[in-house]
C-alpha cells in the first residue's frame, strides 16, 4: 500500500489519498497528537466524518456525513 502523503499548511497537517491528489483528513497537531478540530474526507472529496480533539483524544459531538456530504448522525465522545 503506498503511503499518504502528508503536508503541513498554516499550522494544519494536511494529509492525502494514496492517489496524492484527493484530501483525505486534515487539522492540527500539537506535540504529536490531534488537537482541535480535524475532519475527513472520501476519495471523491465529500466530507466523511469531523470533530475534535483534545490532547490526541476525541471529545464533544463528532459528525458522521452521507455520501453527498450531508450530516446524517452525530454521536457524543
Amino acid at each position: 500500500m503506498k503511503e499518504k502523503i502528508e503536508k503541513i499548511v498554516d499550522g494544519v497537517t494536511i494529509k492525502y489519498h494514496a492517489n496524492g491528489i484527493t484530501i483525505w483528513s486534515k487539522g492540527k497537531i500539537t506535540d504529536g497528537k490531534p488537537q482541535g478540530y480535524w475532519e475527513w474526507y472520501r476519495i471523491d472529496g465529500t466530507i466523511k466524518r469531523s470533530g475534535h480533539f483534545e490532547n490526541g483524544e476525541s471529545v464533544g459531538e463528532w459528525t458522521t456525513y452521507d455520501n453527498r456530504g450531508k450530516p446524517y448522525k452525530v454521536t457524543k465522545k
